[in-house]
């Protein structure tokens, strides 16, 4: 398909033609996740679950492509699926407006190909990793705060995040640094690439690491889990 084209090189034919095979859940859809969903909209991921519960506020306008001030009072979830209409109206985004937990996280992951952590708390994204892993389904996490982010690709056993957050009570740094426009920006382009290479089955992930990323002093460190 023309709409496509520009993805051939990157992506083979068959590769690019995969996609439209493939259903990718996305919890979160605020700053890390709007941009997730648009970056796999536009790839061509055939069906993209988004879930979240929330609803936009003017807080939210300073980096959450799919708020607008049109946009405030009304659901994140529903937001993403209006917006992909516009973009790439082939792709199925089907809002789930629910917060995510232990009870009906299973139902709602079910059938996945790839989870995205897009999510905004410690404890929210420990639980997500046990319900990825009780179902088999690789996940991608990403984290943001302030000039800072983080990506790692967590596979059923691998319990990364574990490590990464060993206390799962802790509070989020963003609460202090705040959230720009950039870094959400960027982490999400980040995460969608690893997602892509779990769906085509090439390239090299994040797997049992984390990659730690500071803009204000353009430094990126990858720690190693591995041993």
């Amino acid at each position: 398909m023309e709409r496509y084209i520009k993805n051939i090189g990157t992506l083979s034919p068959q590769e690019n033609k995969s996609l439209q095979r493939r259903k990718v859940a996305v919890v979160g859809c605020g700053g890390l996740g709007g941009h997730v969903i648009e970056l796999l909209g536009r790839l061509g991921i055939g069906s993209i679950t988004a879930i979240d519960y929330d609803v936009f506020e003017i807080s939210n306008l300073n980096r959450q492509l799919l708020s607008d001030e049109a946009s405030l009072g009304r659901s994140k979830a529903l937001q993403a699926q209006k917006r992909m209409k516009q973009i790439n109206s082939t792709v199925t985004v089907s809002p789930i407006i629910k917060k995510l937990d232990r009870q009906n996280g299973i139902q709602l992951l079910s059938g996945h190909d790839v989870i995205i952590d897009a999510l905004d708390n410690i404890p929210s994204r420990l639980i997500l990793q046990d319900i990825a892993e009780a179902l088999g389904i690789p996940m991608v996490h990403g984290a943001i705060a302030g000039w800072y982010g983080q990506v790692s690709t967590i596979f059923p056993g691998d319990k990364t995040l574990s490590k990464i957050y060993p206390n799962p009570n802790a509070e989020g740094v963003e609460k202090e640094l705040g959230n720009p426009s950039f870094t959400p920006a960027l982490i999400a382009s980040i995460e969608v690439s690893e997602a892509l290479k779990i769906l085509i089955g090439r390239g090299s992930l994040l797997r049992k690491k984390l990659l730690s990323i500071n803009l204000l002093d353009q430094e990126y460190e990858i720690i190693d889990f591995k041993s």
